[in-house]
């Protein structure tokens, strides 16, 4: 949803993109390419390339210009995006490419996309010519006595120097890919290894098959990316077809399973959980987990989908409501020859705009031996329904009117303090993180926002009162973003209540989705028009020139400060397995700075630093004698453990890391099993689900903490 300060920074740009004259600057010679026999683009995505340049350059918050250096960024990003683990490419290649490297920014805003896409080109023949070695590798005979090892992760390597030592890198992958069926199968008949070199020929075919289908289309939303994200990480241009399924995303319907998915060094990785879907509600899938399988039904094979295009895979894993899909999962921070979770969901259509806030009401033993009740508050996302809003329509659906209700009824059942949970909550409705901010605290600014012409926005609450004053927590983690941002900011500055958790996301930019055909000049139609191409690819309804979601604003708290790169840092510090460094807005090299603008005009309600360090200091002395906490510490320790593992191919070896890790994952299970007063994980069955959340279950102590302290009121 745009809201109105959005809208006005959209007027803004379109007013702009009139009275900006785009010259062309001049850039150095241009290197001769080879002739390509692969993929060219199409007059189409030449013109939307230099269109798309000039809206970075002269109409974005950040408007970089496109010169040497974003050059380099751009050229890092491309590589990156096609061959993030060094699998692929020689060292010739990239030597190569230098010649580019300082000019794609010019040329791509000159419309000249071939250095981008014989860049492209030239990957897919590698790939192709990897993928043909490894599926003549499989049939042939493996020596398992012999002591190498396999290194999955490329990425600090040197690029290969020659083909043979690409070759080598994926004899061994083959070898990895046979020992990982065998162990996970458990059989070693003559029968059984016939069915496992079959089930990774079909792999390879498959992945040969996919990468031939490659498209024009693909290879323009790759290079397009690569600008985008050299630009801002929020900022996207979308051909036709992503743009429709952006569209349809954002219409918050799916039928599947309820998640984003995204590629992680081939595999395909957990990007997004959605609220209400079906993972949401199993709670044993988590973000970064890896799919590296899929089966169909009950009793449907499992089919291998590690190194598939993503479309591909999602393909998969989608479709019709109340139909069952398996999925093989490697937790995350796990080794990919890590024994593997097998997951059965029945996949639902899941609207969207149906999440609502959930309450659970949880009664909590205190450090004086009294039991209190802590009401919980989940709020998956900021939703409103506009269009029933817009009709007037009395009952219309929004966060704020949820949780007026759902505080109304926990007043009822005299709850001592209320948290409320955003962890994973990504934002959404920036009208409701205002209005739900004013629950809390009695009337003022809630958020600031800074236009692209430096105008600054002060957004209120403008309703007099509060619907509780009592104890308040906010549960944030580092997927907590933009709306949930400034709404733990806001409790934060006032100091109406406690932060808990782990740094958010550090999200504090304004996008707006922007149809091509709005903003696309009247020369630029003209070309268009003569060069009498029409894309057969481009679906029914979709953006005919495709969609860009434009930064076009930045968010500040009431006390001046960004939320942008920094995010909230919580009051009570619990320890993240999601590190700074490998997620977030601070991971982005291309993302804004913080910064800060002078403070709004607010009263805070107390000052709870004094109150924030005698209750850090009763958790910190709480937690540790927890058994989840330790093994909150040992996922850390292991989704931190170097990337760049090798994995022994010597069978005996290989066997043994597996069934380490297998037996490591059974004790831990059965060790929070009998915390709970329930029976051990026998073998042969499936794996038990452990219902536990140790920081949910510590915040609430931490809020007792703080009526036991401080009492029942909000601090004067």
């Amino acid at each position: 949803m745009i809201n109105k300060t959005v809208e006005n920074m959209f007027r803004k740009l379109i007013f702009a993109l009139f009275v900006v004259s785009i010259v062309s600057c001049g850039s150095k010679p241009r290197v001769a390419l080879p002739d390509d026999e692969g993929l060219k683009p199409s007059t189409q995505h030449q013109i939307i390339a230099k269109e798309v340049s000039g809206l970075l350059e002269n109409a974005s918050y950040k408007k970089v210009k496109m010169n040497d250096s974003i050059s380099g960024i751009i050229y890092d990003n491309l590589i990156k995006s096609l061959d993030q683990g060094k699998n692929y490419l020689l060292q010739a290649d990239i030597d190569e490419f230098q010649s580019y490297k300082n000019n794609l920014a010019q040329d791509i805003k000159n419309g000249d996309l071939s250095a981008a896409f014989h860049i492209f080109n030239v990957y897919s023949k590698r790939y192709l010519d990897r993928m043909q070695y490894a599926l003549s590798e499989i049939g042939k005979k493996q020596d398992y006595t012999k002591d190498e090892y396999y290194q999955p992760n490329r990425e600090k390597l040197g690029w290969f120097k020659t083909a043979e030592e690409a070759n080598d890198q994926w004899r061994k992958r083959v070898k990895y890919d046979l020992l990982n069926l065998e162990t996970a199968s458990g059989k070693s008949t003559d029968s059984a290894k016939t069915k496992q070199v079959e089930t990774l020929k079909k792999r390879y075919v498959n992945l040969i098959s996919q990468a031939k289908k490659s498209n024009a289309n693909d290879a323009f939303q790759i290079v397009m990316q690569a600008l985008t994200d050299a630009v801002d990480p929020h900022t996207s241009y979308f051909n036709p077809s992503f743009a429709q399924a952006f569209n349809e995303g954002m219409a918050n319907t799916f039928e599947g399973i309820g998640a984003r998915l995204s590629i992680d060094n081939e595999a395909v990785s957990i990007f997004e959980i959605i609220p209400g879907g079906p993972i949401f509600k199993d709670k044993s899938i988590h973000v970064n987990d890896k799919i590296i399988a899929v089966a169909q039904g009950k009793d449907g094979e499992f089919e291998d989908i590690i190194g598939w295009r993503l479309d591909a895979a999602v393909a998969k894993i989608k479709g019709p409501k109340g139909t069952i899909v398996r999925l093989k999962i490697i937790p995350a921070g796990q080794p990919m020859n890590s024994h593997p979770r097998i997951v059965s969901l029945v996949r639902e259509k899941i609207v969207v705009e149906e999440e609502s806030a959930k309450k659970e009401i949880m009664n909590v033993k205190g450090a004086d031996g009294k039991m209190y009740k802590v009401g919980i508050i989940n709020i998956p996302k900021f939703y409103m329904d506009f269009e029933a809003y817009r009709r007037r329509d009395p009952n219309y659906k929004s966060t704020t009117r949820d949780v007026r209700m759902i505080l109304d009824t926990l007043k009822q059942q005299k709850v001592d303090a209320v948290v409320i949970d955003l962890r994973f909550n990504g934002g959404g409705s920036l009208p409701e993180a205002i209005d739900l901010t004013g629950l809390f605290i009695d009337k003022g600014p809630v958020v600031q926002v800074r236009d692209t012409k430096n105008n600054i926005d002060v957004e209120e609450d403008k309703n007099a009162g509060v619907s509780w004053d009592g104890p308040l927590g906010v549960m944030i983690n580092r997927f907590s973003a933009s709306a949930s941002e400034i709404f733990a900011g806001a409790i934060q500055d006032y100091g109406r209540g406690i932060i808990l958790g782990s740094q958010s996301y550090g999200k504090g930019t304004v996008q707006s989705a922007i149809d091509m055909s709005r903003v696309i000049s009247p020369t630029s139609r003209l070309l268009l028009k003569a060069s009498g191409e029409k894309d057969p690819d481009t679906p029914e309804g979709a953006p005919q020139y495709g969609q860009i979601n434009i930064t076009l604003g930045k968010f500040y708290r009431v006390n001046g400060s960004s939320t942008q790169h920094k995010g909230v840092t919580p009051d009570i510090v619990f320890p993240s397995q999601f590190s700074a460094e490998k997620f977030g807005e601070s991971s982005e090299k291309s993302a804004l700075p913080w910064d800060q603008i002078q403070s709004s005009n607010f009263k805070k309600v107390a000052d709870l630093s004094a109150i924030d360090k005698k209750l850090e200091a009763m958790h910190e002395a709480r937690i540790k004698n927890s058994l989840e906490y330790k093994y909150l510490k040992e996922d850390i320790e292991e989704a931190q453990k170097d990337e760049d593992v090798k994995i022994p191919l010597e069978f005996n070896k290989f066997k043994k890391d597996k069934d380490d890790n297998l037996k490591k994952n059974r004790d831990r299970i059965n060790a929070l099993l009998k915390l709970q007063g329930k029976p051990a994980w026998e073998e042969g069955k499936s794996q038990p689900k452990i219902d536990l959340d140790f920081v949910k279950d510590e915040s609430a102590k931490v809020m007792t903490d703080y009526i036991i302290n401080f009492g029942t009121k909000k601090p004067m």
